[in-house]
């Protein structure tokens, strides 16, 4: 089958229909529902990121999704066109830390860390581009 391939319009309004073209995707090609949620997270964590923190202009800019699949593995590559920001070079949080005692930010990325099998960043052509690879045996 062919990759999925979107593209949204960086703002809140984008999250839902970025959510359904997966859930599409994922139903379409009959995927383990187990492996969805890390996608799913990883969707809206990303999203909301670059809606939050990307620039005072992120309703400008633009989000792009791809997902593609293979028996072995699902691949979901997110780019926008924000300023440069690498999400896997953030310090690992200290999860031994009660909520109050911890700093804000980088539970999110960790969590899709922890979930993914692959993250991977790039920057180019004025893009981020996060690659992130799930096997489907650890889903």
């Amino acid at each position: 089958m062919n990759p999925l391939r979107v593209s949204a319009t960086a703002a809140v309004e984008a999250l839902d229909p970025l959510q359904a073209a997966l859930l599409d995707f994922w139903a379409e090609r009959q995927l383990p529902d187990q492996a969805r949620y890390a996608f799913e997270l990883a969707l809206e964590e990303f999203v909301m990121n670059v809606v939050m923190h990307g620039q005072n202009a992120a309703a400008t800019k633009t989000i792009w999704l791809e997902l593609d699949d293979n028996p072995e593995q699902v691949c979901m590559v997110f780019e926008d066109d924000c300023a440069a920001f690498d999400p896997t070079s953030l310090d690992t949080p200290d999860t031994s830390l009660g909520v109050d005692e911890r700093s804000i930010g980088g539970l999110g990325i960790h969590l899709v860390r922890e979930m993914m099998d692959q993250v991977e960043y790039a920057r180019a052509d004025g893009r981020n581009r996060l690659t992130l690879i799930k096997r489907l045996a650890n889903a």
